[in-house]
């Protein structure tokens, strides 16, 4: 009978212990978090760096990434509630504000603070920007951030991207490069790595950065619905913290543990392209090394999109801007 009361006891434990999945020597049970990246791309090296080594899991969040290409789609997964939390450029945050939306989209998590593409010409002499003019130049999409930061630069160099060149914008993103490739455009605007392939490839040579040269801003961020962080305020903090130790790794570490870093995310990469793209993002200060999105960044913002024509109204950063997560995060660090 004893022995009959004893096993009880024991099996009433362990169940406790299933259902708690906190005590009796567990580490607890982790958070779902499902995140949407626009584009699978070395620009986003802190994101990878925060789960392969293991920051999101010492916060205790289970993170499911998968690529929502392009803006448009990652914005939609977002509002439809497929994803949790969007990584994309911070002008889609805006285009749904100024559509009125109840439950607006809150940008959280600054991750790149520059424009991530190059200028590439087929001429690898001596470059100028009046080299452009007249020129058949293939460009990016139209209200995305590259097409608007590379019109933003040719407006400070003094050429009418409208005007001064043939523009094209009507080839998909995923088919810039082959496009270019295959003998469209004497300059194109590309992201790394492929930049950095063609170079290797001999197809053209990198002659200026629109990242350099548009200045700082919340190029990319992680965006999230209010209503999202009004449920789990404590996940959105958990979720920067791990961000922010990535940043802080990025930025202390060599482009080559980098590239080492992210590889399994870039499987089909050449190594040396991938070390030369993180070099070329680290040396012009791309990655931002903490999560906040400051004011001056973000007026920045507005001014290239008010350039491009895509700004209604110009709308205050602390509408859709939360900088309390990513504060808190420096401070625990």
């Amino acid at each position: 009978m004893k022995r009959q009361k004893w096993w009880g006891l024991a099996l009433t434990m362990l169940l406790v212990c299933g259902v708690a999945l906190a005590g009796c020597g567990g580490g607890g049970s982790a958070t779902k978090v499902k995140i949407g990246e626009v584009t699978r791309s070395i620009f986003y090296a802190p994101q990878y760096v925060a789960l392969e080594k293991g920051f999101f899991k010492e916060e205790g969040l289970d993170v499911d990434l998968q690529t929502t290409p392009g803006g448009d789609k990652t914005m939609t997964a977002l509002l439809s509630g497929a994803i949790d939390v969007a990584l994309v450029g911070s002008e889609t945050s805006i285009y749904v504000y100024q559509q009125g939306s109840e439950d607006p989209v809150i940008n959280f998590g600054q991750v790149t603070q520059t424009d991530g593409t190059f200028l590439m010409a087929r001429d690898a002499g001596a470059f100028d920007w009046n080299n452009l003019k007249g020129k058949v130049f293939l460009g990016q999409r139209k209200g995305g951030m590259p097409q608007m930061a590379g019109e933003f630069t040719l407006r400070k160099k003094g050429i009418d991207p409208h005007a001064d060149l043939e523009l094209i914008q009507n080839i998909d993103f995923a088919n810039i490069a082959s496009a270019y490739a295959s003998g469209t455009g004497e300059f194109v605007q590309l992201f790394e790595p492929q930049a950095s392939i063609f170079e290797k490839e001999g197809r053209g040579k990198v002659v200026a950065s629109f990242g350099v040269e548009s200045g700082r801003l919340p190029y990319t961020v992680f965006m999230t619905k209010q209503s999202f962080i009004d449920k789990n305020d404590a996940t959105v903090q958990k979720f920067t913290n791990a961000l922010y130790k990535a940043q802080q790794w990025v930025d202390a570490n060599s482009p080559e543990d980098i590239a080492d870093a992210i590889m399994p995310y870039f499987k089909d990469s050449d190594r040396d392209i991938v070390v030369s793209s993180v070099k070329r993002y680290k040396e012009q200060g791309s990655y931002a090394t903490d999560p906040i999105v400051d004011e001056a960044e973000w007026n920045n913002l507005l001014d290239v999109m008010e350039q491009a024509g895509e700004l209604k109204e110009r709308v205050a950063p602390d509408t859709i801007v939360n900088n309390s997560f990513a504060e808190k995060a420096k401070q625990a660090k």
